[in-house]
C-alpha cells in the first residue's frame, strides 16, 4: 500500500498469519489495492480518527470497509466497534467483524453494537478466499455509501 491517506479497506487483526492470509486472499480476488494492516485496536482507533502518530493525516477520507477482528491487544474488537459506530464521523464505515469466535455472546454483542456483517474465519484457505471475495463484491462493488 503506497498511500496512507487513500486506504480503502483497514484490516485490524493482530495475528500476523491471519492478516497475510487476508492480503492474500484479496490479491487473489485482486481487490487488494489501498489495503493497511494495524495490529492493535488502539491504533486502529488512532488511524480512524487521526490521533497519535496518524495526528499529521491530512485527508478526510475514510476507509470504505473494515474488516475487524474481536481479539485484540490494547482495546478489544468489541469496544472498536462501539467506538467507530457511536461517533456520527465514522458510524457509516461498514465494519465487518472477521474472526474465530464463534461465541455466542461477541455474535449478540457485535450486531448490538452496530457490525453491519459478522463472518467466522474459515480455516481452509479457499474457503476464506471466497468468503473475501464475497465480502469485497458487496461491501466495495456493489453496496453503495454516501459520499460524505
Amino acid at each position: 500500500m503506497n498511500d496512507r491517506n487513500e486506504v480503502e479497506i483497514l484490516i485490524v487483526e493482530d495475528n500476523p498469519n491471519d492478516a497475510e492470509m487476508a492480503l492474500r486472499a484479496l490479491k487473489k480476488n485482486k481487490i487488494s489495492n489501498k489495503v493497511l494492516v494495524i495490529g492493535d485496536g488502539e491504533e486502529a482507533l488512532d488511524y480512524i480518527f487521526k490521533r497519535g502518530k496518524f495526528a499529521q493525516k491530512k485527508s478526510q477520507h475514510k476507509p470504505k470497509i473494515i474488516l475487524l477482528d474481536l481479539k485484540l491487544p490494547k482495546i478489544d474488537g468489541l469496544d472498536v466497534l462501539k467506538i467507530i459506530k457511536n461517533n456520527p464521523e465514522t458510524g457509516g464505515i461498514p465494519v465487518i467483524v472477521l474472526t474465530s469466535s464463534k461465541e455466542e455472546a461477541d455474535m449478540i454483542d457485535s450486531y448490538r453494537y452496530g457490525v453491519n456483517s459478522y463472518i467466522i474465519k474459515p480455516v481452509d484457505f479457499d474457503k476464506f478466499v471466497d468468503a473475501v471475495k464475497e465480502i469485497g463484491l458487496y461491501w466495495l462493488i456493489l453496496n453503495q455509501q454516501p459520499s460524505s
